[in-house]
């Protein structure tokens, strides 16, 4: 079978669909699928091309035995929804021209998204092709996009719903991030097949016995300090001040340590809402490489993981999980819904905070900071359940099994 993966998406950028798409693409492959890539120019999350790919209207290369395409993408020069439209519509017309005269037979194409629009290129090159289409839905768009605030232009919002429908009513399956994202497709399209294809981890890579370096150490903390993590996207839906709030009304203990590595659109205003309120206990990283980490995992002591308070996020389950349990590190979890039942309730191996609620992260913070052995027992409790039902191996082992089936 020959599977080719369609996604804005991939590496040598990092970040939860392009972890998520390439493990899942070397694990196909091994399992016997011939598996292409059709991505863009690497440029996210610094929204610049990344040294080597520059000025190239198609590239090919090989990462690690999977072929990649690269095709041109615009790069935004503000936050406007014009630029931000360009960006995603310049890449739906360069994936389609490079998929049509770069690449060869396809069987099945594998679309993700966000960005919904990507649908154009993947339904032209369904046809050109006559290939089957699975459309992968990470975030369900329009609806958060609408929800959030970031596209109120209602003529558009109808464009992209309708744009949505008829995505769903061409592919042969829907997967979903989460149950949530099934169910809701589910509730509204009952004639859509869907599936669940959860995100996971690598339990071999991210595994605490084997991780060297001292990363505490390295970046100036002392033995004592207790560092609270949180490492992803600093974007508007997680409502991060949350973390800001909680370590302004820390600050006397000066062994409790915020630590944020990440880039996105609010971290300008929550680098200077650190320097206003002088959160001399805070830190800010870029965002870093995989091979670095699970060095930063080790080196925390706690992590942090937070949504806004929003209906819309009663589905989402935050990718950045995984790694911490993986690493035997115990959770605040300040999201309701699907990620409460899946870790708070089932796994038992992370703190449930009421989203947007300082006192209550407060609260379990100092609980986490008091109490080392509750630490460690959610440590083992999440790495246990990691392997049983977050393994990629086994995640890919399922997929190859409906690809068949497809």
């Amino acid at each position: 079978m020959k599977l080719l993966i369609l996604t804005q998406y991939f590496p040598p950028e990092v970040g939860a669909p392009q972890n998520r798409l390439f493990e899942l693409a070397v694990r196909l492959k091994k399992l016997g699928i011939d598996v292409s890539v059709l991505t863009a120019m690497p440029n996210y999350p610094q929204m610049k091309i990344y040294a080597g790919y520059e000025g190239k209207d198609y590239m090919y290369e090989e990462i690690e035995g999977i072929p990649v395409h690269r095709a041109s993408i615009y790069l935004p020069k503000n936050k406007s929804i014009i630029q931000r439209l360009l960006n995603y519509f310049s890449f739906v017309y360069s994936s389609a021209k490079v998929g049509k005269n770069k690449i060869g037979e396809v069987d099945v194409i594998l679309c993700e998204s966000p960005p919904l629009f990507l649908g154009y290129s993947a339904l032209y090159l369904k046809r050109v092709k006559k290939a089957k289409l699975i459309f992968n839905v990470s975030d369900l768009w329009p609806e958060s996009a609408e929800k959030l605030g970031v596209v109120t232009n209602k003529q558009m919002l109808k464009l992209a719903y309708r744009l949505e429908s008829k995505l769903y009513s061409k592919s042969v399956l829907v997967t979903g991030q989460t149950q949530g994202i099934c169910k809701s497709i589910n509730e509204r399209f009952p004639q859509v097949k869907t599936y669940w294809l959860p995100n996971g981890v690598d339990v071999s890579y991210y595994n605490p016995s084997t991780v060297t370096g001292n990363w505490k150490e390295e970046n100036g903390f002392q033995e004592k300090d207790l560092l609270f993590l949180y490492a992803g996207i600093i974007g508007l839906a997680q409502g991060l001040e949350i973390i800001l709030s909680a370590a302004e009304k820390l600050k006397d203990q000066s062994h409790i340590k915020f630590i944020l590595v990440g880039s996105g659109p609010e971290k300008v205003k929550l680098c200077a809402i650190k320097e206003k309120k002088q959160l001399t206990n805070l830190f800010f990283y870029d965002a870093v490489s995989k091979a670095l980490m699970p060095q930063i995992l080790k080196a925390s002591d706690v992590s942090i993981i937070p949504l806004r308070k929003l209906e819309l996020f009663l589905g989402a389950i935050p990718s950045k999980i995984f790694e911490n349990l993986a690493m035997e590190k115990p959770v605040i979890l300040a999201v309701d819904g699907e990620a409460r039942e899946l870790f708070v309730n089932q796994g038992q191996c992370a703190l449930y905070s009421e989203p947007e609620n300082v006192k209550d992260l407060v609260k379990n913070i100092l609980l986490l900071v008091k109490d080392s052995s509750l630490r460690l027992e959610l440590g083992k409790k999440g790495r246990v359940y990691a392997e049983q039902s977050f393994n990629r191996d086994t995640i890919a082992e399922n997929f190859y099994q409906i690809l068949n089936g497809i």
